[in-house]
């Protein structure tokens, strides 16, 4: 069974950094796409990021490109989410994602698996 599990989340002030991690078992890691989603209280669940599944492309949403960097690292199944700059509008609940389609991918539905998600808070 595939199990996504983040961790790295916190408490940080505005201005400082965080980096997101979500490891990845049961699936070949290499041939799904991953992607970072953000969930706010009284909001809908917000696409961050994307990196592919076959050439490593990557994309952002606007609220976060030039702050956020999404990698991955296939030998250890794992893919992660640097953010720097952060502000208290990235409060939310963020989750890892994956799905074996192609391309990038920005719509929840897309993806068939999640993680529990990590809870960032960014105070001012």
């Amino acid at each position: 069974q595939v199990v996504l599990v983040e961790s790295g989340g916190g408490l940080v002030q505005a201005g400082g950094s965080l980096r997101l991690s979500c490891a990845a078992s049961g699936l070949t890691f290499s041939l799904y796409a991953m992607g970072w989603f953000r969930q706010a209280p009284g909001k809908e669940r917000e696409w961050v990021s994307c990196i592919t599944n076959s050439d490593y492309n990557t994309a952002y949403a606007d609220s976060v490109k030039g702050r956020f960097t999404i990698s991955r690292d296939n030998a250890k199944n794992m893919v992660y989410l640097q953010m720097t700059n952060l502000r208290p509008e990235d409060t939310a609940v963020y989750y890892c994602a994956a799905d074996i389609k192609f391309g990038i991918l920005r719509r929840p539905d897309e993806y068939d698996y999640w993680g529990q998600g990590t809870q960032v808070t960014v105070s001012s």
